[in-house]
C-alpha cells in the first residue's frame, strides 16, 4: 500500500478535469442520432463514429493559445507559445523540454510592454485577458456561464467571435459552440453543405443545434482528410 501524493478531493478534481479534456461525459449516440438526421452530415457521422470535442485542462492557457494563434499557422503559434513559456513560465522540476509551467495570469498581466514574442496588439490582448482573469472579473473556469463568458471575451479588445467561440468550445465544453468564421469550416461548408458566407452558414447550421460543436469537429476532420486526398 502506498501513500497518495494528493488528497482524495484533489484527485477527484483532476479526474473531473481529465474527463472534460476528453469529453468523456458526452453521449455520442445522442449526437450521432441527431446529426445523422441531416443528409449532409450523415456520411460524416458514419465516417467518424464516436466524435468528441476535446476540452482543456487550463482554461487560461487555451485562451492565450487561441489569441496567439490568431491569423498565423499552427506551427507558428506553437513556436511563439514555446517562446512565451520559456520567457515567462515558472521553472519546475521535469525532464528536458518540460521544465516550465505555463505562465500564470498574474505574471502575464504585469509583463512589461514588448517582452512577449508577438505583435504589440496581440500582446496587449493577452495582457488584458490576464488582468481580467487575475482580478476575477473574467471567469475562465469550466463551470462559467457560456453567455456571460462570450460577452466578457468580446468586450476584451482584440478578441472577436472566432476566439470567443473557440474558447467556449474548448474551455466550457459548450456542445453548441460553432466557429462560423473559421477558414477551414468555411471550406468544408462549401464542399459538404453547399453553403457560402457566414450568415448563410449560421442559418444552415440551425438544424445541428444543440450539437453544433460536434458538427464543427466533423467539418474540420472532413476538410483535413479531403486536403490530403
Amino acid at each position: 500500500m502506498c501513500d497518495l501524493a494528493l488528497p482524495v478531493d484533489a484527485i477527484y478534481g483532476v479526474t473531473r478535469q481529465i474527463r472534460r479534456m476528453f469529453d468523456l461525459d458526452a453521449d455520442p449516440h445522442a449526437v450521432a442520432d441527431h446529426l445523422s438526421a441531416d443528409p449532409a452530415f450523415a456520411p460524416l457521422v458514419r465516417r467518424y463514429p464516436g466524435q468528441r470535442v476535446p476540452g482543456a485542462f487550463s482554461g487560461f492557457e487555451v485562451a492565450v493559445r487561441a489569441i496567439v494563434g490568431q491569423q498565423i499557422s499552427v506551427v507558428g503559434a506553437t513556436t511563439v507559445t514555446a517562446r512565451l513559456v520559456a520567457g515567462q513560465g515558472r521553472a519546475v522540476g521535469g525532464v528536458d523540454g518540460l521544465d516550465r509551467a505555463f505562465p500564470e495570469p498574474a505574471r502575464l498581466a504585469e509583463v512589461a510592454v514588448g517582452k512577449l514574442p508577438m505583435p504589440r496588439r496581440r500582446e496587449e490582448t493577452i495582457r488584458a485577458l490576464a488582468r481580467g482573469v487575475a482580478s476575477g472579473d473574467l471567469d475562465l473556469g469550466a463551470d462559467a456561464a457560456p453567455a456571460r463568458l462570450r460577452a466578457d471575451l468580446l468586450a476584451t479588445p482584440g478578441i472577436g467571435p472566432w476566439t470567443a467561440e473557440y474558447i467556449a468550445m474548448r474551455v466550457l465544453n459548450d456542445p453548441d459552440a460553432f466557429l462560423a468564421s473559421d477558414l477551414v469550416v468555411r471550406k468544408a461548408a462549401r464542399r459538404v453543405l453547399n453553403v457560402d458566407g457566414d450568415k448563410a452558414l449560421v442559418q444552415r447550421m440551425e438544424s445541428a443545434r444543440p450539437w453544433r460543436a460536434y458538427a464543427n469537429m466533423l467539418l474540420w476532420r472532413s476538410e483535413a482528410e479531403y486536403a490530403w486526398e
